[in-house]
Parts: structure tokens; sequence; C-alpha cells
């Protein structure tokens, strides 16, 4: 596997379906659960940061602020993140997106190829796991289901 491919589909994937999109809909809600778009947006961009610090660990190491949070509790860690960002227009979401997103790529592209497919390099998900698995799941996976969810939603609107 390359994860940086995988890193990449991923966000394309996320940004193709925005494009699709109605932006006068952004923030309506229902596209998950409650969730607008513009809050499934922010909700991706918060696991983007908990990514960077997971990369970064990898690489120089590094306080990870946001994976603390997230294991605190995931259900009020998704709350408090997605309230945090209410306030901000779907454009300053976006590019808060694409911005850590780019960092993710830099950090990715500098882990050497064999660290990635290393069992128990993040014991806190599991010892028989691997960096791969972690990006396959909780990022790429993530992301294709949250593209999903907005493209119904779309097609819901439609109708």
């Amino acid at each position: 596997m390359n994860a940086v491919d995988v890193l990449k589909y991923g966000q394309q994937t996320a940004l193709n379906t925005l494009k699709a999109f109605p932006e006068a809909e952004w923030n309506r809600p229902g596209a998950c659960g409650i969730w607008s778009v513009k809050d499934i947006i922010a909700h991706l961009a918060s696991y983007e940061h908990m990514l960077v610090e997971v990369l970064g660990g990898f690489l120089e190491g590094g306080p990870t602020p946001t994976l603390e949070k997230m294991g605190a509790g995931l259900e009020q860690f998704n709350a408090e993140e997605v309230s945090a960002r209410r306030d901000q227009s779907m454009a300053e979401v976006l590019a808060e997106f694409n911005e850590v997103h780019a960092q993710t790529m830099t950090l990715a592209a500098r882990i050497p190829a064999d660290t990635y497919r290393q069992n128990g390099t993040l014991p806190w998900y599991g010892s028989e796991y691997d960096l791969d698995d972690f990006i396959v799941y909780t990022f790429y996976g993530h992301k294709r289901e949250h593209s999903a969810q907005i493209a119904a939603f779309s097609d819901s609107l439609a109708r």
C-alpha cells in the first residue's frame, strides 16, 4: 500500500463530493444526523489535526492535544470540535481542512515506507495494527463514508 496515495485519494474524494454539492445548502442540517455539510468538514478537519500529531510522532515527536482530547471521549470530542468551528464560514472551515491536509501530506511523505507496515507502532490503536491500517480505516474510510453521506444528502435535496 502507498499511504501517501491513500491520503491523497481520500482528500480528493471529499473535495470532489463538495464540488457537486450546492453551496447554498452547506449549512443545512441533516447531512449526517443533525450535522450540516459544513459540520462534516469541520469534523474531518479535526481528525486531520489528529493525524498531523500522529505522523509527527513518527518523525520528531511533540505534543498530541487533539489525540488526547479524542481519547477522552469521541462523542464529546466530535461535538466540541464541530462547535468550535460553528461561527466560521464554510470557506474558513474548508481552508483549514485543506491546509492541515497539506501538513499531513508533507509529514506522510517523510515517513519511511517500512514504518507504515510495522505492527504495534500505535499501541493505543491496537498492537496488531500498523500505521497503514490506521490511515485506511480512520482517514480514507472515514472520508469516503462522509463523502457518501454528503452525496446522499445532495440527492435528497434534489428531489
